[in-house]
């Protein structure tokens, strides 16, 4: 081993644990790297960037672009509603309704957005049917992930791969080359959650909001006595504030509302306060209150005719993402209040306001009806549980359907590149209106294209110094008395391990040089290894580190051994049927030329 590859493969570890702690933000550590690789004399800054002049940077950024278009115009919320509609109340109908068209809607789209979109529609359709969520939201996610491996678009690492393999000397993937054996592996997976992954899922009964998040302890009711000092005093300014307690609601005589901006408390009215419960005996210091013993906390007590609660999930489109609600002046700018955070099976209740948002996280908001309905036109804000028809925009959806199903057709028979196909859609969508220029770019996963077009670079580092030769002999060394496929095999685990912590795409496009190094060495079909690390990044079910199961997480109110318990076997079974099926289509040793 030498000293460079010594060193690419530690940048490649330290990379791992950064993609796992999440402390850094994505886009950041790929930055961190490419820098390393320059500085270090490892990569010139043209080989560095060269993969951010990718046309799959195009290619991508313009279906999120495309996808934001249908989401504006009310296609995908409608698509979604109408669906879960015709499946009735009937858990077994509805579930498999639901996966098989999350998974061929996902066929043609980010499988994340896909599942935000689902996401409101079926947890509204669970409760009307008296069935807990959680016996949805997992295969919904599931479905989304399944779907992307029938079509060249249907995951962001299809794309990436196809990239990679082209710049590797091989011809880039057809529209639909894929679409056979995806297929398979859609049946196949939705067959598993219908037959056993259903008998696996949890079923966490729901419970009231204020139950699920153990707000109950954190809640008193204080009466403002004559004389007390509170008397004039700003509802958000009050001594009560500076104890880092929260006024959730005011009663006064046959009156309630929520706390505004220049509500001041008055002699005789009932506080609903909100505090960490061993902070109750400095309020009590106050004079002039009164705290009632014995109070019990429910959802009315939190709504009146004019103020309700309820969940908003973040979703990678959020501007809050990153951001605490102090940073983002959540408060001033929606109008409403946030009562708790739920995350990973955690309620979050102290400092809310200083707590670092991410995506998946759970908001308790408290507010009017109005602020809490204009959340619904807020990109990244999806509020659950609603199954109010959406709106819709008949002429600009019809057209940006009409221009998506141009792209994907011009495109798939190579009239024109895919790049320009999918980018002359999205730049008509615009034109036409069918969304603004500013909501285009909102739509746009700029972390995601940092993150493609980086890994690409350093997949290119492992290639430069002999890093990826040097693991795919290790491998092939280990594997070969097995045979070529068990090689393949051995790439393909190892592809899944390292989904774990890391993206998808950025695992395939580690693997990638490293699986092609191995079939240049054995005389197999490089485009075989290549499709097979591709497909090994889709079918990875064990954790619910994928955006998509981080999206159903909080929602479902799932724990981490929920994912492991029905995505292992799912992982397995698919593991199986990719590694069997693979070489009926695509040969494991390269045709003669």
């Amino acid at each position: 081993m030498t000293l460079s590859i010594a060193f690419v493969l530690a940048l490649l570890v330290i990379a791992i644990a950064l993609f796992a702690t999440e402390r850094i933000s994505v886009d950041i550590i790929t930055f961190l790297l490419l820098i390393a690789l320059v500085v270090t004399g490892v990569l010139v800054p043209q080989e560095a960037f060269a993969g951010f002049s990718n046309d799959i940077i195009i290619i991508l950024g313009a279906i999120f672009v495309i996808s934001g278009a249908l989401q504006e115009t009310g296609v995908l919320d409608l698509l979604g509603a109408r669906i879960l509609k015709l499946a009735g109340t009937n858990p077994n109908r509805l579930l498999l309704l639901l996966t098989s068209s999350t998974a061929g809607v996902s066929a043609f789209m980010n499988n994340t957005t896909v599942t935000a979109m689902f996401l409101p529609p079926t947890i509204g359709v669970a409760r009307r049917a008296n069935l807990s969520p959680s016996r949805l939201l997992m295969p919904l996610a599931f479905a989304s992930i399944l779907g992307g491996t029938c079509t060249l678009i249907g995951t962001s690492t299809n794309v990436a791969v196809s990239g990679y393999i082209k710049k590797a000397g091989m011809a880039e993937l057809g529209m639909f080359e894929i679409t056979p054996l995806g297929l398979i592996i859609v049946v196949i997976g939705i067959a598993y959650l219908m037959l056993i992954g259903r008998h696996l899922l949890p079923e966490h009964k729901e419970a009231s909001l204020t139950a699920n998040y153990a707000m109950r302890e954190y809640v008193s009711e204080i009466i403002v006595l004559p004389e007390s000092p509170l008397i004039g005093q700003k509802s958000y300014e009050s001594d009560l504030n500076v104890l880092e307690f929260q006024i959730l609601k005011i009663i006064r005589g046959e009156t309630e509302f929520a706390p505004g901006r220049g509500v001041r408390l008055a002699e005789g009215d009932i506080l609903l306060v909100e505090g960490k419960a061993d902070t109750l005996m400095k309020v009590k210091k106050i004079e002039g209150i009164e705290i009632k013993p014995e109070f019990t906390l429910g959802d009315l007590d939190l709504q009146t005719a004019q103020m309700r609660i309820a969940e908003v999930l973040l979703t990678p489109q959020s501007e809050l993402h990153g951001r605490s609600l102090k940073d983002a002046n959540f408060r001033q700018h929606y109008g409403l209040t946030v009562l708790a955070i739920y995350r990973h099976g955690q309620s979050l209740r102290e400092q809310v306001s200083d707590t670092v948002l991410r995506v998946g996280d759970l908001l308790l908001v408290q507010g009017e009806e109005a602020r809490i309905q204009a959340l619904r036109a807020q990109p990244g804000l999806s509020l659950l549980g609603e199954v109010s028809e959406p709106l819709y925009h008949p002429r600009k959806g019809l057209l940006t359907i009409a221009l998506f199903g141009a792209a994907v057709i011009i495109g798939a028979v190579g009239l024109v590149p895919l790049s320009i196909a999918f980018l002359s859609a999205a730049v008509l969508t615009i034109l036409m209106r069918c969304i603004s220029v500013e909501r285009a770019y909102e739509f746009v996963d700029w972390r995601l294209l940092v993150l493609i077009g980086g890994m690409t670079a350093f997949g290119t580092a492992m290639e430069k110094t002999g890093a990826a030769a040097y693991l795919a002999g290790l491998i092939v060394q280990w594997f070969a008395p097995f045979g070529i496929l068990a090689i393949l095999g051995g790439f393909f685990v190892l592809t899944i391990v390292l989904t774990q912590p890391m993206s998808n795409a950025a695992a395939a496009l580690v693997v990638l040089p490293v699986a092609i190094s191995a079939a240049q060495q054995l005389g197999a079909n490089e485009r075989t290894f290549a499709i097979g690390i591709m497909l090994a990044a889709s079918v990875s079910f064990i954790t619910p580190f994928e955006p998509s199961c981080i999206l159903v997480y909080g929602p479902g109110k799932y724990r981490f051994g929920d994912f492991v318990k029905v995505g292992l076997g799912l992982t397995a079974v698919l593991t199986v049927t990719v590694l069997l099926l693979i070489q009926f289509f695509w040969p494991l040793y390269a045709v003669p030329r």
